[in-house]
């Protein structure tokens, strides 16, 4: 016989838990199933080699919404965020380097260096993302609106909204719609001359994405990004956190407060199938047979994995399923996680302090046209030769990570397309290895002799170990026509599916910025809503 829930949902991710955490506290007992032995999803440590552990996907948080930390009392149960005082440090291929702070007025005073004009316009620039990305980040906590038939709550979030518009005043609304739809790398050329500057900042929009700094609406994706800031005069360059004993601690702590509200978790739980009857979820049945019964299936999973996989897609119009085959979710991003016996010397930072500069993140980035040259090369179905890297050494501000003088690196490689021209990830799995290595070893040159041990995650592997469809780390891509109202499709943008009582809670919903719990704070009041009625 099979147990009855109120609850199920599908996936220990970070939006799962958050999910879990509101449900129980509205008055349902959630049930979270988990395929892996862990929860956490893309927010996990692991050990990769005997004695170093790493954030083996997501090296620093989104970073984590602030209601969502207060309401789930994470610090309460063992969170500990780190924010270092560099920000970002670019470096460039003739051994200088540009140091940005997390304190935007010193980050200016570095900057000024390079060009007193951009030291100005750093400031003036962060200010408007300032501004604009407080209304933005109003935006990001709503339910997008059903354009044909708004609801009372709609109308109002609407409402409030506009009057914040409004409130920016005529040069920042105007700023507002024009930039959105434009390109990451004009945006910046609008603010800044020095190029190291510029192509630090764009990185911001093409993170995580298929497009490159001249793509248009890749100025949305650095603005969505920058609204997921705390601050009110932002750093242009962005925030940086990291969580005390790697990203699975971010995790572990909201199942530790998910379970204390009410939620049931269970690991080791791999759904085979999302049981339908009558155009209605009923429950889901597991690969061991074991059935469960619900009365709300709520998936934490990408919307490709959920509508095509788990669900029988004879459930579905046939116009639906074109419409989320069509939805784009093929991945760019690898990682590298590298077990090292000392610290990289980079030659650019030797006369600046090596190791007080690294603990912040480190990018590969030198100019724009750096940028859209390794963007080229997957648009062909080849991995970057010259790649776009962000790196982290999270032992730096966590020594229990490794061994006593000994250091992870944590590295995102960028473009590694989802599907490559003529040949396959496993047998081209060294030679990212390599080109990465290479790539950082221009400027470290003696990182190599240092490597004990690596971890390489391809987007292969992305989608077969941690369930991302395509690889895809935002669970689809973060685009104009893929943001909002239209996340993860048009008129199916408010959790809900097209099959009564299956709701969607995962990155592939809005907001879906990565790491901020949004999403599943979003899902979890309209889907408490739902079961109240």
């Amino acid at each position: 016989m099979s147990e009855t829930r109120d609850v199920i949902i599908v996936g220990g991710g970070h939006n799962g838990l958050v999910a879990a955490f509101y449900l129980a506290q509205a008055g349902f007992k959630p049930l979270v199933l988990e395929r892996r032995a862990q929860v956490g999803g893309a927010a996990i440590t692991e050990e990769f080699h005997p004695g170093f552990r790493c954030s083996t996907l997501a090296h620093n948080t989104g970073p984590l919404r602030a209601d969502i930390v207060r309401d789930m009392q994470l610090e309460k149960h063992g969170l500990k965020l780190t924010t270092p005082d560099v920000s970002t440090v670019s470096l460039l291929p003739d051994g200088r380097s540009l140091v940005l702070y997390s304190d935007a007025k010193r980050a200016a005073q570095e900057i000024a260096a390079w060009s007193q004009k951009d030291a100005a316009s750093y400031l003036e620039f962060g200010a408007a993302l300032g501004k604009i990305d407080k209304v933005m980040g109003e935006a990001l906590a709503l339910t997008p609106p059903d354009i044909d038939n708004p609801s009372r709550s709609d109308l109002w979030g609407m409402l409030k909204t506009g009057r914040s518009l409004r409130k920016l005043g005529q040069k920042d609304l105007y700023r507002v719609l024009r930039w959105a739809p434009m390109a990451a790398a004009d945006l910046v050329s609008e603010f800044f001359e020095s190029e190291p500057l510029r192509a630090t900042i764009a990185a911001r929009g093409i993170f995580g994405t298929f497009l490159g700094p001249w793509s248009a609406g890749s100025a949305l994706v650095l603005m969505l990004r920058a609204a997921a800031d705390a601050s009110s005069n932002p750093s242009p360059a962005g925030s940086v956190q990291f969580p005390a004993g790697g990203a699975g601690s971010i995790t572990l702590a909201m199942a530790a407060a998910a379970k204390q509200a009410g939620a049931e978790i269970r690991t080791g739980a791999d759904i085979a199938e999302i049981r339908v009857k009558d155009g209605a979820a009923t429950g889901v049945v597991l690969a061991s047979g074991e059935e469960i019964s619900a009365r709300a299936v709520v998936s934490n999973a990408d919307p490709k994995r959920t509508l095509m996989r788990l669900v029988d897609p004879l459930h579905l119009s046939p116009d639906f399923v074109q419409k989320i085959k069509n939805y784009r979710s093929m991945g760019t991003v690898a990682k590298i996680n590298l077990a090292l016996s000392a610290l990289p010397e980079f030659t650019a930072l030797k006369a600046k302090g090596n190791g007080n500069l690294l603990r912040g993140r480190i990018q590969i980035s030198p100019e724009i046209d750096y940028l859209e040259r390794a963007f080229d090369e997957s648009k062909y179905g080849s991995f970057s030769r010259n790649p776009y890297l962000e790196i982290t050494f999270p032992s730096l501000s966590d020594p229990s990570l490794a061994p006593a003088g000994q250091h992870v690196m944590s590295i995102y490689m960028q473009y590694a397309p989802y599907k490559l021209k003529d040949s396959d990830w496993e047998s081209q799995r060294g030679a990212l290895g390599e080109t990465v290595v290479s790539a950082i070893a221009q400027y470290a040159p003696n990182l190599p002799q240092s490597i004990l041990d690596g971890q390489i995650i391809t987007p292969k592997d992305l989608e077969e170990t941690y369930g991302l469809t395509g690889g895809h780390i935002f669970h689809g891509e973060l685009a104009l026509d893929q943001f909002f109202t239209m996340r993860p499709l048009l008129d199916w943008a408010r959790y809900q599916t097209p099959i009564e009582h299956l709701y969607l809670c995962g990155s592939g919903t809005h907001p879906g910025t990565g790491l901020t719990g949004g999403s599943g704070a979003n899902a979890a009041r309209e889907i408490a809503k739902a079961l109240k009625k």
